[in-house]
């Protein structure tokens, strides 16, 4: 992207080196819109209509009210209308573009709502956030288009799945480092260096400094700071991707060392990444969309309790739950998952019991299913307290080859159970394109106008004939 910032001259040292970094780096100089199949550019905008929508609807959570504050006060009393970058679902428009990244990456993952990939990791979020802050803090120089911002995205998401593809250890659910953060934050550098227009030195320092901004712990899932880790994936990939347009330098062999990228893996293999030629990810591999807020894992839960609510509703569409002695969740061992009286909203989004015992109740899980009044309910404690949860060998913790089974057994002697190998919203078993609105229009519809949602969908549908993307956060930040 030309005018803003100004380059730094090039390292001619550093412009030939090869290896996993030089190929990956290679990869992100050189791709073009017209690299992109119709089907990943269909996928790219489907990802990034649900992005924008659980944005917009997670700006309205706890934790987003305090990041958004927080973005704001840094500003200071001055008001700078040039330069702003826009907070999604706020009237707000005062914020830097780094902040306005951390703001929009923690609301997009506030409520667990977003995308998810395999290997493991919520692909959007990250990218989205910082491209949007970027489009906004171009806006003075330069109007960035609908394929401008197309490419770049597609790149994001490319780079990290080639990332997540140099462990093996990377395609179960996460236990030690959260992916997003580790990932992510490389996949944002790599999507605004493009944007930016970076040279292929330029985007090796970009993915160099942001490997010294990775990294996150799971011991904060199901907490007010799980969220923080999109953000910052948002927030530092944009951070590295400026500050290696002014001259920051990093180790030109990031990628390829064990004491660099490869930190995070144990069983890192580097050279996985110079297998890569041609052809995107995303095409061989979906994302699944969520189609309530919550860990993905649980949406298995979820659907393997629906079936077997179907088997015990009375005719008046009701569960009798005083007929349930117990409740048996067969479930991989995920220990952030495995909550069984959760104390508030988040852990109860990383909660097999919680969901299996709420469709069981309502007979599907919603955003209210998360709110005070539904979460303490006596009936709902009381059936949690009468659910257990067990664990095979053979059922690993990983997305693409997990299942649970939820087994109910009544007082009378009656068992019943159902398994779920597949939820709806898997890559196996995507949302349709009018699932995917509909979920957008009601995120978005509870902060917007209903003018403005529709416009929203017309723009994202066709985003490749848009010529300034700042349209998009125009609307979605005056609510």
């Amino acid at each position: 992207m030309h005018g803003f910032p100004a380059p730094a001259p090039v390292d001619h040292e550093t412009s030939s080196i090869e290896g996993a970094t030089a190929h990956t780096v290679d990869y992100v100089a050189s791709a073009r819109y017209s690299d992109l199949s119709p089907l990943v550019v269909s996928r790219c905008k489907r990802m990034i209509l649900d992005t924008l929508g659980v944005t917009v609807v997670g700006s309205s959570t706890e934790v987003s009210g305090m990041v958004a504050a927080y973005s704001l006060a840094q500003q200071g009393v001055r008001s700078e209308p040039a330069g702003s970058c826009a907070l999604l679902g706020r009237k707000d428009r005062a914020t830097s573009a780094p902040l306005a990244a951390f703001a929009n990456g923690v609301s997009a993952h506030s409520m667990d709502f977003d995308d998810t990939w395999h290997p493991a990791t919520h692909p959007s979020a990250p990218v989205l956030a910082s491209l949007l802050a970027l489009t906004d803090l171009l806006r003075p120089v330069t109007a960035v288009s609908g394929r401008e911002l197309l490419q770049a995205f597609a790149v994001g998401i490319e780079v990290q799945g080639r990332l997540l593809r140099t462990s093996a250890q990377a395609k179960n659910i996460p236990w030690r480092f959260h992916p997003p953060a580790v990932v992510g934050v490389m996949g944002s550098a790599a999507a605004c260096a493009k944007l930016l227009q970076h040279d292929p030195v330029h985007v090796r320092n970009a993915l160099s400094a942001a490997a010294s901004y990775a990294g996150a712990p799971m011991a904060n899932a199901g907490t007010t700071a799980k969220p923080l880790h999109a953000g910052n994936a948002a927030r530092f990939g944009l951070e590295a991707a400026l500050l290696a347009s002014v001259g920051m330098k990093g180790n030109p062999h990031i990628l390829d060392m064990r004491s660099g990228f490869g930190a995070f893996f144990d069983d890192f293999v580097p050279e996985t990444l110079q297998d890569f030629n041609g052809g995107h990810l995303l095409e061989k591999q979906d994302v699944a969309i969520k189609r309530f807020p919550a860990h993905l894992g649980t949406h298995w839960a979820s659907d393997a309790a629906a079936e077997v609510r179907g088997k015990l509703a009375m005719h008046d569409g009701t569960v009798d739950t005083d007929k349930i002695r117990q409740v048996v969740v067969h479930a991989p061992k995920c220990g952030y998952v495995n909550r069984p009286i959760p104390k508030c909203e988040h852990e109860a989004r990383h909660s097999f019991q919680f969901n299996v015992c709420t469709t069981l109740l309502d007979g599907t899980v919603s955003r209210q299913s998360f709110g005070p009044a539904l979460l303490h309910r006596p009936q709902l404690t009381s059936l949690l307290r009468r659910t257990d949860i067990r664990h095979s060998p053979e059922n690993v913790k990983c997305f693409e080859t997990m299942y649970v089974d939820v087994e109910v057994r009544l007082r009378d002697g009656t068992v019943v159970t159902s398994r779920c190998t597949e939820p709806y919203g898997h890559w196996r078993r995507p949302l349709g394109r009018d699932d995917v609105v509909a979920k957008f229009r009601d995120n978005a519809e509870a902060v917007l106008p209903g003018s403005v949602v529709q416009e929203c969908v017309d723009k994202v549908e066709n985003l490749e004939n848009i010529r300034d993307c700042s349209e998009l956060t125009d609307m979605l930040s005056c609510p």
